[in-house]
């Protein structure tokens, strides 16, 4: 066993790259509780493992003291000093207690080490692979689903993708290829919180207690590394994604900008014929683009992310620069707001501002009502003439 343990150690560290010395030392510590838990031994023991021989070897190590009351932990100075003079209270003395079958609980403990060690290492691997890849696009076939996830197979990793993270409408079938955006990946030492799998009968499988990688398909990141491979302009950074807002599956809109003159941000996007960005609205099944120009103006920049709609007027409100109410014609008044105020509500995520829009009629009526209907001080002050000229 010894020389097929040492070879086994050797091919391990040649092939696998795991150092010989980490998994000798992680054996040792698991052949001293492999002899207490077969021999019911409760001493204080150590293994030693010979890496010239391949020997393996049992020691109980005791304590010299003047006073034996645990003869399992202890042994008396007049005995320590017949192995030795040299002996002196407070040293300790190892015994070999080696059992004369134990190097078939050696095997068996040697060959689980080593089946964990190789594991863990592979777990390790991976998880080094997909971190490069985090916040990046990847491809992946569906593998399966349950009540909870649907399993994504990225080559030799199964990343998980929630229903968060699912775009509405979009269905996953068994084998589909399909482009994810990786996220997070989980380091396996530290992943207690990964989801649990179930089984065809709604059970809870043991956990993978490999390292989880958990991507997405309604990222908004997934839209900007789309855009990356499709514009070459984008990637180089000629052309600046400077924000983006969301709502997967149905509309999304995409502050674009450049710094260099002659280039134009939006044209660069839509690609000659519109072809790069119906490559991006084809990858993600329909879903409608509108790209704006990015402006270091915030009236210009709330304007652009509120388009197809014209605006005639951005006010801000002088308690709150983030708050601005937005004033279209009366005949733009539901486009500037959308579908479910689906338009309005991209912009404000867009631009990072509380928008409120106002009709042109709805503004003059305010105006009108401001104008015309006096205030609580004026009110008071025309009560006070009316009482004094009555009272002369």
């Amino acid at each position: 066993m010894s020389k097929e343990l040492l070879n086994a150690l050797n091919a391990l560290e040649t092939e696998k790259g795991i150092k010989k010395e980490i998994v000798i030392d992680a054996l040792e510590q698991a052949l001293v509780s492999a002899y207490k838990r077969n021999y019911d031994k409760a001493q204080n023991v150590e293994v030693e493992f010979d890496k010239r021989k391949g020997d393996i070897k049992v020691y109980s190590v005791k304590e010299v003291v003047n006073n034996v009351f645990d003869s399992r932990l202890e042994v008396s100075l007049e005995d320590a000093l017949e192995i030795n003079k040299a002996y002196e209270v407070g040293d300790t003395i190892r015994f070999e207690v080696t059992p004369r079958d134990f190097g078939r609980i050696a095997a068996q403990t040697a060959k689980q080490v080593i089946m964990q060690r190789v594991r863990e290492e592979e777990r390790q691997m991976i998880y080094d692979q997909y971190s490069k890849y985090e916040n990046e696009i990847v491809s992946g076939e569906v593998e399966r689903h349950d009540s909870r996830y649907i399993y994504v197979n990225l080559g030799n990793v199964e990343a998980v993708l929630s229903k968060k993270d699912q775009v509405p409408g979009e269905v996953y079938k068994s084998h589909d290829r399909i482009k994810v955006y990786i996220y997070k990946v989980v380091d396996p030492s530290a992943n207690n919180n990964e989801p649990e799998a179930e089984n065809k009968d709604g059970k809870k499988r043991r956990k993978n207690r490999g390292p989880q990688v958990y991507v997405s398909r309604s990222h908004p990141d997934l839209l900007k590394r789309l855009f990356e491979n499709e514009v070459p302009e984008i990637f180089d950074g000629t052309v600046e994604i400077k924000s983006i807002a969301r709502e997967a599956g149905d509309r999304a809109k995409v502050a674009v900008y450049s710094a260099e003159e002659g280039v134009d941000p939006i044209g660069t996007c839509v690609g000659p014929r519109g072809e790069r960005v119906q490559a991006i609205v084809n990858e993600l099944n329909g879903e409608k683009m509108d790209i704006i120009e990015w402006s270091e103006d915030p009236a210009k920049y709330i304007s652009n992310a509120l388009n197809p709609a014209n605006i005639v007027e951005v006010r801000f409100d002088p308690e709150n620069e983030r708050v601005c109410t937005v004033v279209v014609p009366d005949d733009q008044l539901s486009l500037a707001i959308g579908k479910r105020g689906q338009n309005a509500r991209l912009a404000a995520h867009l631009t990072g501002y509380k928008i409120d829009i106002k009709s042109e009629s709805d503004m003059t009526d305010l105006a009108e009502q401001t104008t015309v209907t006096p205030s609580a001080t004026e009110i008071e002050e025309v009560e006070e003439v009316s009482t004094d000229s009555t009272e002369e």
